[in-house]
Order: C-alpha cells, then sequence, then structure tokens
C-alpha cells in the first residue's frame, strides 16, 4: 500500500532503494527546515553505474523543459548536465553581474544538503546552478534569440555530475517535493538502459544551404572601417563577427550536434543550452575563469591559423603565427588587459612569458595561460564582470569597442561571444567563452565566428580567418 512523507513524496516499495533513499534523503530534519525557510533542498548520491551526463539528462528531460550540458572529456571526462528549473537567477543591463551574484546568494543562503552513498565525493558543493549571458549587457535584440536573456542561470531539478569515471546525481528542490519520485524512479530505470548518442546524420540526399547572414563584403566593408578608425586612434583593437545560417530538410537533433562536436573537439569546452525549441550548441577552446577556493585560472586566447593534414605544414603554419607580428600584438592586447583587471582582486597574478600554441581540429591559436590568487572570496559572476568582455572578443579599450563592434557587425550576437558554464554553492565554477557555435532551431541553424582587427588588418585575410573558424561546425551539416 502506497504511503505519503511529510515531505509530500509518495514512496512506495517498488520502486527500489535507489529511488526510496534520495526520497528519504530529502526527508532529513534538515531539509524539513530548509524547505520551511523557503531554502534549496539537494540529495545527493553516487551513481553505482557511470552514467553519460547529456546523454541522460535528454533522457529525463519533460517536453519543452529547459536543459544544460557542458563538459570538457579530455580533463578526466568533467561533465555537468541538468535539466528543469527549481529556482532562477536572472538579470539584465550594465550591473548584471553585481544583481546575479546577489540573487545567487539569497538562492544558496538556506540550503540544506543530505548526502547518499558516495555522495560526500561529489567533486563540486552544491547546490549548483548552471547557464549563460549574452556578450551584450542589454542581451539578444532579435527573434531567433527568444528564450536566451541577457544572463540566465537555473538551479536544475536534476543533475548529473561525472568525474574520474564516477557518476552523481543530485536532486534540487525548493518546497514540496512531490516531483522527485519520478525523477528517482526515472534514474533508476536508466541505470539500467543503455545509452548512446545520437548520430549526426545529414540527409544524404539534399546537401544544406548555407547563406551568409550578411554578405561577405558587408564584413569585408566592416573591417576597412574598422582598420581606418583604428588608425585614427578611436580604438587599439576591436572584434568583428558574422553569421552565416544553415537549412536542412530535416530537423537538427541538438544532441547529436553536442556528440559530435565533443567527439571532434576532446580538448574543448562542449556546451549545449537548450529553451523551448531552440538550443545553443558549441565548442570552444577559450576559457573565460575557473575559480576553486581562492585559485583564479583563465587564458588569453587570440591569434588564428588554420591546420593541415601534412604535419610538416602544421608545424610551419603554427611558427608563422608564433612569430607574425599583427597576431602577436593582437595576442599581448588581450594578456595585458585580462591580467589588470585581475590586479586589483589578487595577491598575485602570474602570466606565462611566451604564449603556447593551442591545437584543435580546424585552426591553431596563440595562447597564455594565466593564473591569480584572490585575496578573499569572490563569486565566479564578480570575476566574470572583471573579464567580460575580454579584449579577445570584444576590443580594447573595452569602452570604446563596446560602442564600435555593433555599429560595424550589423548582428544581433545573442550569446554568441557570451559565458556558458556553472557556479556552486561556494560561489566557484567555471565560465567558457561562447565560440564555435550554433543557434539551432528546428531545421535551421546560426552558426557565429569573429576575429580580432588591429590597424594593420586585411579585409580579404580576416575573411579567411571566419571560414576557417566555421569550419569547426559548418562540416557537420554535410
Amino acid at each position: 500500500m502506497a504511503g505519503s512523507d511529510r515531505s509530500g513524496v509518495r514512496s512506495e516499495a517498488h520502486h527500489g532503494p535507489f529511488a526510496r533513499d534520495l526520497v528519504t534523503l530529502l526527508d532529513s530534519d534538515a531539509a524539513r527546515r530548509a524547505r520551511t525557510r523557503g531554502g534549496l533542498v539537494c540529495a545527493v548520491r553516487e551513481l553505482p553505474a557511470a552514467l553519460d551526463p547529456a546523454l541522460a539528462v535528454a533522457r529525463l528531460r519533460q517536453p519543452g523543459e529547459r536543459w544544460f550540458a557542458f563538459e570538457v572529456p579530455d580533463r578526466a571526462g568533467f561533465a555537468v548536465a541538468g535539466t528543469g528549473v527549481v529556482r532562477r537567477v536572472r538579470s539584465v543591463g550594465p550591473g548584471r553581474f553585481a544583481a546575479a551574484a546577489g540573487r545567487w546568494r539569497e538562492a544558496v543562503a538556506d540550503a540544506a544538503v543530505a548526502h547518499g552513498d558516495g555522495g560526500d565525493a561529489l567533486p563540486l558543493p552544491v547546490p549548483v546552478a548552471v547557464g549563460g549571458f549574452a556578450f551584450a549587457d542589454s542581451g539578444p535584440t532579435t527573434p531567433q534569440w527568444d528564450g536566451f536573456g541577457a544572463l540566465d542561470f537555473v538551479f536544475p531539478e536534476v543533475a548529473i555530475v561525472r568525474e574520474g569515471g564516477r557518476s552523481w546525481l543530485v536532486l534540487q528542490v525548493a518546497s514540496d517535493a512531490a516531483v522527485v519520485r519520478a525523477r528517482a524512479d526515472a534514474v533508476a530505470r536508466l541505470l539500467d538502459a543503455r545509452l548512446s548518442a545520437p548520430l549526426l546524420d545529414p540527409d544524404p540526399l539534399s546537401r544544406p544551404r548555407i547563406t551568409s547572414v550578411l554578405a561577405p563584403e558587408h564584413f569585408e566593408e566592416a573591417v576597412r572601417r574598422a582598420t581606418a578608425l583604428l588608425r585614427a586612434g578611436e580604438a587599439e583593437k576591436v572584434v568583428l563577427a558574422r553569421a552565416v545560417r544553415v537549412d536542412t530538410r530535416s530537423a537538427i537533433d541538438p544532441l547529436a550536434l553536442y556528440c559530435a562536436l565533443r567527439e571532434v573537439f576532446p580538448a574543448c569546452y562542449t556546451y549545449l543550452v537548450g529553451a523551448a525549441d531552440a538550443s545553443f550548441v558549441g565548442a570552444t577552446p577559450e576559457l573565460l575563469v575557473r575559480r576553486d577556493g581562492l585559485r583564479v585560472q583563465t587564458v588569453a586566447l587570440a591569434g588564428t591559423a588554420r591546420r593541415s593534414a601534412d604535419p610538416a605544414v602544421d608545424r610551419h603554419l603554427g611558427e608563422q603565427l608564433a612569430r607574425d607580428p599583427k597576431q602577436r600584438r593582437e595576442h599581448e592586447i588581450v594578456a595585458r588587459r585580462i591580467a589588470r583587471n585581475l590586479e586589483p582582486l589578487a595577491v598575485w597574478v602570474t602570466v606565462a612569458a611566451e604564449p603556447q600554441l593551442v591545437r584543435v581540429h580546424n585552426v591553431q591559436h596563440l595562447a597564455t595561460p594565466i593564473r591569480a590568487q584572490l585575496r578573499e572570496p569572490v563569486t565566479l559572476f564578480e570575476l566574470a564582470e572583471r573579464l567580460h568582455p575580454t579584449p579577445a572578443i570584444g576590443g580594447e579599450p573595452r569602452a570604446a569597442a563596446a560602442r564600435l563592434v555593433p555599429a560595424l557587425e550589423g548582428i544581433d550576437r545573442g550569446w554568441y561571444a557570451g559565458g556558458i558554464g556553472w557556479i556552486d554553492r561556494d560561489g566557484g565554477g567555471e565560465l567558457a567563452v561562447a565560440l564555435r557555435c550554433a543557434l539551432v532551431r528546428g531545421t535551421s541553424a546560426e552558426l557565429y565566428a569573429g576575429c580580432g582587427i588591429v590597424a594593420e588588418s586585411d579585409p580579404a585575410a580576416e575573411l579567411a580567418e571566419t571560414e576557417a573558424k566555421l569550419t569547426a561546425v559548418l562540416p557537420l551539416f554535410g
């Protein structure tokens, strides 16, 4: 006979020990007290079998439900994915990061966490929120970005975290936990299921139609106008982007695109944010910021060259990139500003003496690791306020670039060149710069790519660089 516990969760014996244990965790004394105060309640348990977080969350997701996935396959398989919305942190305008930090503090203030078997080994403190933000403080302005605000992080109802071959389930509830039984049962069933990644399988009978949102000539003219303004002293650098549209005969599966990208770019941050009928998917090599305790890690990533299948040619292209005065100057602008913006918060900041080459599937970049030791804890949102946008995606000086970029580009970047990631209970976490990406909706996708413009930039060469960067995602559509 079914009964009802004090949390509002109906428990039945046939649901099995796994689901029952999760429900019991959510009915602890601490959990009941937290619910009384309106606080978040989290149940954490190690999964008895390793699950692919993205595939599991896709299976658990309800129709139209917001979902999220983020991983670095080459970094001990670290991944976090979630679905559902328990609480939301949203903000817009010039003060969006400070506002988000305040709302995040309110959300975690009265949280209670109950650990089941192996739950205390979870590699991040919960509650955890996942999401991202747009490039511009005002957020997206065009209909294709409906569902993606200026800054939008959620505490997912169910999250799965993986690291080093181990996986954990995190259930997060705010008050009545009646939905938890169904979620716990669904996860228990997943443990016996064979999850396989869907294939991104373009229609062999038709090629996708690819069009520039604005003509390539528009981009070249924007570069010419930018270089004239830079030579006149308006700014030191600006970053200009362009967009292309892909139209297919059949609906594009965002999960299949995500799985294809993580296979092709195992050293990159692969991400997916799904909102209603749209998904933002990508694989970026660029870290905006990672905070672990008082340690901060970031990277200056600027300067790009194509790859070659011939090892000797590929090596030569990398050597040319490392010696190119234009590319080095562009890179040094980025590294200098990132370090300068961290210094007021830090005991020390270290910048690698020389940039290193970072090679991904389609291009290679100049990258300079930057580390810092904070004087006192600050949240990931407050670090983002300091760093975003870096000169690698906006320009230098920041104020001049903020004025020139939209005037020259003519496109709505939306979440392109914004940030994607997660923030934990302690305010630590990780944000990647949203590059090498596609906004997917039904049978169409918009892809974005940009490049840094300095006074010496050549319009044709910069257009070619965007084409090289678009090959991160474009070939996957057939």
